[in-house]
């Protein structure tokens, strides 16, 4: 086995929108570094990196793989991330294990929703940034205007690398601003060195090219005092002295290269791996992680394999034949196979079998991985965000912030008996995916399944039934509607029957009122012994019962308190039950009586949006019913409504904020009390209940 020192390994997240190339991207890398026979086709279901059956099936990314291999001695980790937002968490994971971000942006399309969220997510987490323009050999393609963008998004840091010679929409060749020489592509996507661009060969690029190498050669200035001094005096500056610039300007964040390639044709991909090897930092170059003691002191774990072992598990796979696979990143020293660690998260010990290297879905298996790499274990129990450490040196790293469920779905099995099978399944989906939940609605007693948005639900359904075989219908959740009363009232109920020998009696008079409360209130104060005080339970349990369904819709009732307060009996026919019925009869009519009204839930929202967005999503919010509270600014043109909200009104919410921001807003809802659903709704919303029911 061969062993990787931590100045050799780079590790990268692929991110961007959804089609801008990542997986395709992917592939033309492990083709190009030997890694692969062959260039497979996201279309045709052939890449590496997607494998999964749903992902085949799609044509699109649904969860990270991991694709590892060698470039001129150096370990390649990338990290193939999905561009869909219902697949958020799998981005936040694959740039958590990784150092560089590459993102890509299509040189159709230009800058998406995608290639900014990456990008925050980047900052966020403290990464390096590379974008890569992809798609350029497409007929629309225009990587000029690409670049320009690039620049107004996301600022100075943008400094081109890799740029195309465009002559009559076509490209002629492709020019490394750092080496200065220009390489055309044959068929195979091998270089050829050619002449340098002139004015005959491409107008628009001899008018930029000055320019291009003055962004570079800028850039390159801001990384230290030396090389300012030295630009400013008007030299130029050496290959070893632009490298080592942008290098050290990426790791500190303040150059962002710029890149272009066709994965199909694979032209500029061998320039693509060049910058990775000298270009993007090593684990050991970045800042130290930061890990809290048993104690909660904050420690820096250094990226060094002559260290205590610390590892964190940033992804979980629930594979139905391997079992349980593992992800992990070794933050320092050495993880062998074979060997006892700590779970620095549960205080549990943690038995490592196998690990491997990964590359897609082959597996490589290994004996240990040094600090800065990223291996596979199988069947270990830690879940994902857990730390795993040695007894010598227990510390724990920050869990993962992942995005919050915001769309759910009830689910109930197809075939009766597998309610037991969809529990532990959907357990098995849960460890895999973190923004996944599955609670039981305590009101309504339906099973919800909970995630990121409507592909999201689907993708989890699929999975249920192709990887554990359990088959399950999605409806809209019911909304537990409760019922209430709105005034005092005082009413008899009398139980009385006679069938020969012993009868049965039961007589009471109960006053119902209103109060605060979500279970009965019940009193009593009979004088006289009316009632005798061994029937006072059975009257208090015969209305127990009764408030699990009103008048109305028979939805439990909430908000009621019951005093008996007159009644009779019969020496011989009175029983328990006759005075329990008797309960139930009076609060059938007290309720009637008491005007009764439905309530439905309202929760607390809080919605961050763009502020171009607030109009729209405040005649939104008004059309749903909602009542904005207030609003409160993020950051420089984001802010965040607050307000309440009924329920029944937010089922498809996330839906709606989506599509009308472009995936850049997010919410939060929250359950915060029950009010007086309105008169207009009250026959749609009886209606609807009892269908249900």
């Amino acid at each position: 086995m061969k062993t990787y020192d931590v100045t050799r390994i780079k590790n990268i997240a692929l991110a961007g929108h959804n089609g801008s190339g990542k997986t395709s991207l992917a592939e033309a890398l492990l083709f190009k570094a030997g890694a692969s026979d062959r260039l497979g086709k996201t279309a045709d279901g052939t890449t590496v990196c997607d494998y999964d059956p749903e992902e085949i099936k799609r044509g699109i990314s649904i969860s990270t793989s991991l694709a590892s291999f060698e470039y001129n001695d150096n370990k390649i980790n990338i990290l193939d991330t999905p561009g869909l937002f219902d697949f958020a968490s799998e981005m936040v994971e694959g740039v958590r294990a990784s150092d560089t971000v590459m993102i890509t942006v299509s040189a159709k399309s230009g800058v998406k929703v995608g290639a900014r969220k990456a990008y925050e997510e980047a900052v966020n987490q403290g990464k390096s940034k590379m974008f890569v323009v992809t798609k350029i050999d497409d007929k629309d393609a225009n990587f000029f205007n690409v670049l320009t963008e690039l620049k107004t998004v996301f600022g100075p840091t943008v400094c081109p690398v890799v740029v195309p010679v465009v002559s009559n929409g076509k490209i002629v060749s492709y020019v490394n601003l750092i080496e200065m020489k220009a390489y055309t592509y044959d068929s195979k996507g091998n270089a050829v060195e050619t002449d340098m661009p002139t004015a005959e060969i491409s107008e628009k690029f001899e008018y930029r090219i000055d320019g291009l190498i003055g962004a570079v050669s800028e850039a390159v200035a801001e990384t230290s005092d030396e090389l300012m001094e030295k630009f400013f005096e008007g030299e130029e500056f050496t290959q070893k002295e632009l490298i080592d610039g942008i290098h050290d300007g990426m790791n500190r964040g303040i150059i962002t290269p710029v890149v272009c390639t066709s994965a199909t044709e694979l032209a500029g991909i061998d320039m693509l791996l060049k910058e990775i090897e000298l270009l993007l930092p090593s684990p050991d170059e970045v800042y130290s992680a930061e890990a809290y003691k048993p104690s909660k002191e904050v420690e820096e774990i250094k990226c060094v394999s002559d260290a205590p072992m610390s590892a964190h598990v940033f992804k979980t796979v629930a594979d139905p034949f391997v079992g349980r696979m593992s992800f992990i990143r070794v933050m320092s020293g050495r993880l062998s196979a074979n060997s006892e660690t700590i779970n620095a998260t549960t205080g549990n010990n943690e038995k490592i079998g196998k690990l491997y290297n990964m590359c897609g879905k082959k597996q490589t298996e290994v004996s240990f991985a040094t600090a800065g790499d990223i291996v596979v274990a199988s069947k270990i129990t830690a879940n994902t965000g857990d730390t795993l450490a040695d007894v010598s040196r227990i510390v724990e790293f920050a869990p993962i912030n992942f995005p919050r469920p915001c769309y759910s779905m009830a689910v109930k099995a197809k075939a009766q008996g597998d309610e037991a099978k969809i529990s532990s399944a959907i357990q098995r989906l849960t460890e895999e995916d973190p923004t996944l939940t599955y609670v039981q609605d305590d009101n309504t007693k339906e099973q919800i399944l909970s995630g990121l948005g409507e592909q999201h639900i689907e993708v989890a359904v699929a999975k249920l039934k192709n990887k554990f075989g359990v088959d399950v219908n999605i409806t809209v959740p019911k909304i537990a509607y409760k019922e209430t009363i709105r005034k005092k009232v005082k009413v008899e109920g009398k139980h009385k029957k006679q069938s020969g020998g012993h009868g049965q009696y039961g007589h009471v008079w109960i006053e119902f009122e209103p109060c605060v409360s979500d279970t009965l209130v019940f009193e009593e104060k009979v004088f006289g012994g009316a009632v005798p005080k061994n029937y006072f339970p059975a009257v208090q349990k015969g209305l127990e019962e009764s408030v699990k369904k009103g008048v109305l819709a028979g939805c439990p009732v909430v908000g009621l308190k019951a005093i008996l307060v007159d009644g009779s009996y019969h020496p011989v026919d009175s029983s328990e039950m006759a005075f329990k019925t008797a309960a139930s009869i009076a609060y059938k009519e007290g309720l009637r009586q008491a005007d009764p009204v439905m309530l439905e839930p309202v929760g607390e929202l809080k919605v961050t949006a763009p502020d171009d967005n607030m109009g729209d999503i405040m005649g939104e919010l008004n059309k749903r019913r909602g009542r904005v509270l207030g609003m409160e600014h993020v950051s420089h043109g984001v802010t965040t409504i607050q307000a309440e909200v009924p329920v029944r009104e937010m089922h498809d919410f996330a839906m709606y904020l989506r599509q009308t921001t472009r995936g850049l807003g997010s919410f939060t809802l929250a359950f915060l009390r029950y009010e007086q659903l309105p008169a207009n709704l009250l026959t749609e919303v009886i209606s609807s209940v009892n269908s249900e029911n």
